[in-house]
């Protein structure tokens, strides 16, 4: 990564959003399916940066790094993405084409944020897991990102109310009694919190960097594990700031289905 880059993003009607304390940052890499058949082997994916729940959108600089994992071996991507717009913001999006079975992991790894209201600059390590061809080998493997969350339920095949349970990791070692916020893509923008707190729901993980969520409704889950960097970079003035971290999971639950 090249840590002194660091992007200062201007977003439209964040002032509003920002007056409230539930609002949470949440990098995205969304497939158009978590499941490649052989009827569908194409992948669209998207990636972008914002507050999902709310669907207010952020400009999202091409990403350091974007590759695919499969059987420990990574692929680079970054050279197919395309300028797209996700929430009315630049986003990033791209298609591939499945060719074989296997577990398939997407990770994003942006360029620092610079964040004036919280003072301090944002990395999202952003992944997604989709599922090729009925393979289910590989699905709780990490990648190997400076922070993650590796999940212990298999991350696709799931529904609604389902309840999600996931590792934090950082430097590889699990995070004692982390910090994971959990929003809902609210795609359509069709649903509204009844207060602040219902934006951005929190868990504390345990002592050994476990937490576990039941997801309410089908569509895509977000989860955000958020830790301070021992370093820091310099904001848009030259001054040392601290560094978030967060190691961000997306997983998709599905609807029961009628015969």
């Amino acid at each position: 990564m090249t840590r002194k880059t660091i992007f200062t993003g201007c977003i439209t009607g964040l002032t509003i959003a920002m007056a409230s304390q539930a609002v949470a940052h949440f990098g995205m890499v969304i497939p158009s399916s978590n499941l490649a058949t052989q009827e569908k082997k194409d992948i669209d994916i998207s990636l972008s940066f914002s507050h999902p729940f709310e669907v207010i959108g952020m400009d999202l600089v091409k990403p350091e790094k974007f590759y695919v994992v499969k059987d420990g071996k990574q692929t680079d991507l970054k050279s197919t993405l395309s300028q797209t717009s996700v929430m009315d913001h630049i986003a990033w999006k791209t298609n591939y084409k499945i060719k074989r079975p296997g577990v398939y992991q997407f990770v994003m790894e942006p360029t620092p944020y610079w964040e004036p209201a919280e003072d301090l600059s944002i990395i999202h390590y952003t992944k997604t897991v989709v599922s090729a061809f009925g393979d289910a080998e590989g699905w709780d493997q990490p990648v190997g990102l400076p922070t993650e969350i590796v999940p212990l339920l298999r991350p696709f095949g799931n529904y609604a109310g389902n309840s999600f349970t996931g590792k934090v990791l950082m430097d590889g070692k699990p995070v004692p009694n982390a910090e994971v916020e959990v929003e809902f893509y609210n795609q359509d923008g069709s649903l509204h919190a009844p207060s602040d707190h219902h934006v951005t729901q929190v868990i504390k993980a345990d002592g050994n960097g476990i937490f576990s969520f039941a997801c309410p409704r089908d569509g895509w889950w977000g989860f955000s594990a958020l830790n301070e960097a021992d370093y820091t970079l310099p904001n848009p003035d030259g001054e040392s700031k601290p560094v978030e971290l967060g190691g961000v999971l997306w997983i998709f639950l599905d609807k029961y289905q009628k015969k």
